[in-house]
């Protein structure tokens, strides 16, 4: 759509002197294919946005691409050559295949994007399986778009919640990645009961800090079980990471004491009455009683934050920055910003995400009362493979797989990412309605039928698709690139998912009512080329979601 958009820009441009045009897609086709609103100008020009859009259609002149501009109320709508967007698109499509959609945009440019970051505690749950989807998916639509991608998983492994289950497991032996969830749970009660036992949480702690190789060693015990656990679970979900950045990297090379005095000389960080170094964070609207960021104990071991900040500091300096993080960590994610501003540095964009819910609310890993991914996929891979038994009378245990965990990824990149995920099993594995095996089985349905075709005709003429199913479906397909661009620019995997499905679900409609390899041959031919390129981007956006596609379903 790019030539016909700088088209109309371009007129634009020459009528308004705007230097920068936004155009909108009119809600129906009826309407037009883009639509300039005129309320920008109303101001500048004195007059009504009408009266604007009168005036401009009347000095357009139709062209070879845009056939028309017409007013409607505030907005001037344009209307494509409808012959030529077909031979555009599906053709740009067929050329470009497995790069279609992509503009391009990152080359030359590098992001990090540290997402996932589990507390290395135990076995994670489904919520936080959200933070990994989410995340994996805005890394490869970067990748897409041209960009070198770091991933980056931030392994919190000199936290409190590590001392805790090194106090847990000290008496214990042979610990599997099993064991720490039960251990986990059961120190927290016990402190609980008897709170006197947090004292020893943070002795385990002062000794790390000051380098005593024994509990060193403990922790990197507990830590890499865990970790090597968790990785197995989501590498099952395709999600890898290039880089692991342990914090206790800056315990060792003392970068926590240097970033205490960069803080230092804001003129922000004291000494408070528990004797912890503190910084002032009044006048970054925080909504706080008591504006302050907490970064030592009154040991002066480091906390959370301080590492934090050392983390970020460090990741800045190699690039632009992404972090996924819970909507829970708004209010601290505010504070390390305000951090990294009195210090002069940018900000890192954060991509906030809420709760995925089952029928028991959410989801908690201290009080134990949560589903494990783990657990969680293999249910998905029970039903998947009862419900293929179910269609066909047989199981595929790839298909199955496939099927299972495209429906889960999907059930949870639709949403979008401010948004709850009320989590429905028979909504997520159903092959119709809006879940991922609907959407895979209308790839496989086209696979089918290009089966029984062998052979397309890449000559075919296709300015005989004309009936309205056909042109709605290539309009379809020609605002993939424009909707990668927004999915990308504002980090929203949930819009490359909503397409995906707009788009499967526009097929079945066009399959349902006209005959593809029954039709006259030529008619025949074109309509191939046409689902072809629909079978074409269907993969192209599942694949930036995360989610395989089957041949045969």
């Amino acid at each position: 759509m790019d030539e016909f958009k700088a088209a109309i820009t371009d007129f634009l441009k020459k009528e308004t002197n705007l230097e920068n045009i936004e155009l909108e897609i009119p809600p129906n086709q009826e309407m037009g294919d883009y639509a300039f609103p005129c309320f920008i100008l109303s101001k500048v020009w004195k007059k009504s946005p009408n009266d604007i859009a009168q005036g401009l259609g009347q000095k357009f002149k139709p062209a070879d691409l845009i056939v028309l501009a017409k007013p409607i109320g505030p907005y001037l709508n344009f209307f494509i050559n409808k012959s030529r967007i077909a031979e555009f698109t599906i053709r740009n499509i067929l050329k470009n295949k497995n790069e279609y959609g992509s503009s391009n945009s990152g080359k030359g440019r590098k992001i990090l994007v540290e997402h996932t970051s589990i507390n290395p505690n135990a076995s994670p749950h489904v919520g936080r399986a959200r933070n990994a989807l989410i995340g994996d998916s805005i890394v490869r639509t970067l990748r897409f778009q041209g960009y070198k991608v770091e991933t980056h998983y931030l392994v919190n492994d000199v936290g409190k919640q590590i001392a805790m289950l090194v106090l847990g497991a000290n008496d214990k032996k042979n610990v599997t990645f099993d064991d720490l969830l039960k251990i986990y749970i059961a120190i927290n009660k016990k402190i609980e009961e008897n709170p006197e036992l947090e004292k020893k949480v943070l002795e385990l702690l002062n000794l790390l800090e000051k380098g005593d190789k024994n509990i060193r060693k403990k922790f990197e015990t507990i830590v890499n079980i865990c970790i090597r656990g968790q990785l197995k679970i989501l590498s099952d979900l395709g999600i890898k990471y290039n880089f692991f950045d342990y914090e206790s990297k800056y315990l060792w090379n003392k970068k926590t004491k240097e970033s205490l005095k960069l803080l230092e000389k804001t003129g922000k960080l004291f000494i408070d009455g528990f004797n912890r170094w503190v910084l002032d964070q009044k006048g970054y609207g925080l909504g706080m009683e008591v504006p302050v960021l907490v970064l030592t104990r009154a040991d002066g071991t480091s906390l959370y934050p301080l590492r934090d900040i050392t983390y970020n500091i460090e990741k800045l300096q190699k690039g632009e920055n992404i972090v996924i993080l819970g909507e829970d960590q708004k209010l601290y994610q505010e504070q390390i910003d305000a951090a990294l501003k009195e210090l002069k540095l940018k900000t890192p964009r954060v991509v906030h995400y809420s709760f995925v819910l089952l029928q028991e609310g959410k989801m908690s890993t201290r009080k134990g009362s949560l589903v494990l991914l783990e657990d969680f996929m293999k249910e998905a891979l029970g039903k998947s493979s009862v419900e293929l038994k179910k269609r066909y009378n047989k199981t595929d245990e790839r298909a199955a797989k496939i099927i299972a965990y495209g429906a889960v990824k999907y059930a949870i990149l639709r949403v979008s990412p401010e948004k709850n995920v009320m989590f429905d099993w028979q909504q997520a594995l159903s092959f119709e309605g809006e879940s991922g095996p609907y959407i895979q089985y209308a790839y496989a349905r086209i696979s089918s039928i290009l089966t029984k075709h062998k052979k397309a005709n890449t000559g075919a003429d296709l300015k005989l698709l004309t009936e309205k199913e056909e042109l709605e479906l290539i309009r379809i397909l020609s605002v993939f690139p424009e909707v990668v661009n927004k999915a990308t620019n504002d980090l929203r995997p949930h819009l490359i998912a909503t397409y995906v499905y707009s788009l499967a679900q526009k097929f079945n409609e066009y399959y349902h009512i006209h005959q593809i390899l029954n039709a006259d041959a030529k008619i025949r031919d074109a309509r191939i080329l046409l689902i072809i390129a629909v079978r074409q981007v269907l993969k192209n956006g599942l694949i930036l979601l995360g989610i395989d596609v089957l041949e045969k379903m």
